[in-house]
């Protein structure tokens, strides 16, 4: 790997050095070896298993790696943190891809750091492979995200409610920039250190934007509203729940990050919650836009000191950015909706009428995937066509007259649902049970059928009816916690 460190230039005000623990006895659980190819790294050193598991362990630190841990406030469940940062993460460095984009590749579990406070930095297998399992799946299904590069077991016990067996994870991002970070500066009125993280952040992910402009800073919180909007969307597209939008979690580059509490939504229900720590459903699913708004609020916060030296100016420059924020997500929405119905023009299809559906599938407790699939089905399968029929009754008749109307071929209108709605997900019954086999056999076999699946959510591979059925509990009991 050829490191840039770009991001150490910044000063450090914005990260501590700290080297990855030392750990007895590392092996190399995953691999990904598409990511790898890249990344531009070498062949025959993607081939060495046991060099590979040494230094994505942390034991040994790659050439150029300058291994430091970012600095970082944030919100967390409404509460703000100022003290927080890294504190079981190393961040290596900065590579280019074969896109000639800049990535990050940072170590989590690798131990302590400055910022672990009475933490002890680790990390358990299961969290390190549920990390890996979902990005990648997310990766397939389209939506922007974090990937994994390796998983390596640390032939080390962690302590949580039990001992766990230890385990480090490799992340790739876009980059580790979070509207936590700004609001680290923020907080300690850093205004020089707040407009070189933003000049910085804007060269990094949105070079477009003219830094000489006098409207750059709004500009950037437009453009970061945008990707927040589109990303949300897309979890929205495949039921994806996070379960901790906090600030510190939600990356300026518009990528999901932190997979700890995530889970997808099977039955339909807009409140749906399964994280353990969102007592009061704050990250329910439905309220991942007006979450997605708030976070955003607090990032334009964060920047008032560099709009206008008159802050009820800069408050009424930013407050029509932000209330655009529900309109512009409610139409990207409903337009989303839409494309799993088979529809490309908003114009051709009523609000209301995508909302009358998931009315339907709430009211009937029907599961969101499953339900997508067969209406996509019933295009071409008349005996599906005259089961939703009787199961949706006016509705379905209705949007059949729809597509008939709008003069949409039910070959196009397939077509078009068929990329937008996956054939299979990660259900959490799935992941549940190959963790476990994970962690008390060692066997990734079913992990890699898995993961070969999930790369090709929107084809009927051999073994993907393995992993298509329902939980027998419809989820009702299913709770995550925060693992990495």
């Amino acid at each position: 790997m050829k490191f840039n460190n770009t991001y150490h230039q910044l000063g450090d005000k914005f990260y501590q050095s700290a080297i990855p623990a030392k750990v007895s006895n590392p092996t190399l659980l995953l691999w990904n070896d598409t990511l790898a190819g890249n990344l531009n790294l070498e062949a025959s050193f993607c081939r060495d298993k046991l060099a590979l598991a040494q230094y994505f362990s942390g034991n040994k630190i790659l050439t150029g790696s300058e291994p430091v841990a970012l600095a970082y406030s944030g919100h967390q469940f409404g509460q703000f943190n100022p003290y927080m940062g890294d504190g079981r993460a190393h961040l290596l460095g900065e590579v280019c891809d074969k896109g000639n984009t800049q990535r990050d590749i940072q170590l989590k579990g690798s131990g302590q750091t400055p910022f672990s406070r009475r933490g002890d930095g680790l990390c358990a297998i299961g969290p390190a492979i549920r990390e890996y399992i979902m990005s990648e799946a997310m990766y397939a299904l389209g939506v922007p995200t974090s990937r994994c590069l390796a998983v390596v077991s640390t032939g080390e016990t962690v302590y949580r409610e039990l001992p766990k067996p230890g385990a480090v994870v490799t992340r790739v991002a876009a980059s580790h920039i979070r509207v936590g970070t700004f609001q680290h500066f923020a907080a300690r009125a850093d205004v020089e250190s707040l407009k070189a993280l933003t000049e910085y952040t804007i060269n990094r992910h949105y070079p477009t934007i003219d830094i000489k402009a006098d409207d750059y800073i709004l500009e950037l919180i437009k453009a970061v509203g945008a990707n927040q909007i589109e990303l949300v969307v897309q979890w929205m597209r495949v039921g994806f729940i996070h379960g901790v939008m906090n600030t510190d979690n939600c990356a300026i580059s518009g990528e999901t990050i932190d997979y700890g509490p995530c889970a997808m939504m099977g039955v339909y229900h807009p409140g749906t919650v399964y994280s353990s720590i969102d007592k009061n459903g704050r990250y329910a699913f439905a309220n991942q836009p007006n979450i997605a708004q708030w976070n955003m609020a607090r990032f334009a916060e964060s920047l008032i000191s560099l709009i206008d030296e008159d802050n009820e100016k800069a408050v009424e420059l930013l407050t029509p950015i932000i209330s655009q924020f529900s309109e512009d997500f409610n139409n990207a929405y409903y337009a989303m909706l839409a494309t799993k119905l088979g529809v490309h023009d908003l114009s051709l299809i009523d609000k209301a009428f995508i909302k009358e559906l998931l009315d339907i599938l709430q009211n009937q407790e029907l599961d969101y995937t499953s339900t997508f699939v067969q209406l996509t089905h019933s295009l071409s399968d008349v005996e599906q066509a005259e089961n939703l029929k009787i199961s949706f009754g006016k509705w379905y008749n209705d949007w059949r007259t729809l597509l008939q109307d709008g003069k949409i071929d039910n070959n196009t209108a397939q077509a078009l649902m068929q990329v937008n709605n996956p054939v299979v997900i990660p259900r959490n019954h799935h992941v549940e049970a190959i963790l476990t086999e994970c962690e008390t056999s060692g066997d990734l076999s079913r992990a890699d059928r898995f993961l070969q699946v999930l790369r090709s959510p929107y084809k009927q591979l051999p073994h993907t009816s393995e992993f298509q059925d329902l939980p027998e509990d419809g989820d009702v009991n299913y709770r995550t916690f925060c693992g990495t």
